[in-house]
């Protein structure tokens, strides 16, 4: 039986041409128009890639420091030792420290968004894996989280990096910013991650790229966007 929708939720059915595909500029004013929580919202995109993740050569993940930011209050602790702890706390980590960070999380204690490594501490944090990895908090080169510029990687993960990573069905999403951000500057933070996307397609993916990207709020419905100008953006 299907689940009867709420008012809320069908009068921002009635916003949205679920036939529709938006332009960016359409899409970007729209979105901030289905604001309906109480809460700062958050705006999130969703593609779908036609790509085989199972092959190494089309599994993309990676991140990017949105222009604009993306308006959340991000908790990071860094796995380091003596002085590069230091510089971790000195440039803002929440939580800096080896011995006693390892406890922590072999208890569960996981207060924390993003977790960066220095590459010597990657020995040890490997056996805290099973715990990390279904979390996603598995520190990653790719990802630029496994870093001796600890420094760096502590001011970007609180100024607006976003990591992203293809699923086994060529699905990702990502978060673009708040409702509470201008049209302009959910246009530049989609504008960017977009961009990323085309620059990192694999060579050896066929047919269209992108099949279907849609943007939303955290509870709203999808506004569908024209591919066609998304795979222009370079």
């Amino acid at each position: 039986m299907a689940k009867k929708l709420s008012k809320r939720y069908s009068a921002l059915l009635e916003k949205v041409d679920a036939n529709k595909n938006y332009s960016i500029d359409e899409a970007c004013t729209l979105v901030k128009e289905l604001k309906s929580a109480k809460f700062d919202e958050s705006v999130e995109i969703a593609l779908n890639l036609n790509i085989d993740p199972r092959h190494a050569d089309q599994m993309i993940r990676g991140a990017i420091i949105l222009p604009k930011g993306t308006g959340k209050t991000v908790r990071v602790a860094v796995f380091a030792k003596d002085d590069k702890a230091d510089l971790a706390k000195a440039a803002g980590a929440d939580i800096a420290g080896n011995e006693e960070l390892a406890e922590m999380i072999q208890k569960g204690e996981m207060d924390f968004d993003v977790l960066i490594a220095t590459p010597d501490m990657m020995g040890q944090l490997g056996k805290l894996g099973r715990i990390l990895g279904p979390k996603g908090l598995m520190p990653n080169p790719k990802t630029g989280t496994v870093t001796p510029d600890v420094e760096k990687a502590v001011k970007e993960a609180k100024g607006g990096k976003v990591t992203f990573r293809v699923d086994k069905k060529g699905n990702m999403h990502a978060m673009l910013g708040k409702v509470s951000f201008s049209a302009e500057d959910i246009k530049e933070n989609l504008t960017a991650f977009v961009k990323e996307m085309n620059r990192l397609k694999p060579a050896s993916a066929k047919g269209r790229y992108m099949k279907k990207v849609a943007i939303s709020l955290t509870m709203s419905p999808s506004i569908y966007l024209d591919v066609s100008e998304l795979m222009d953006i370079k």
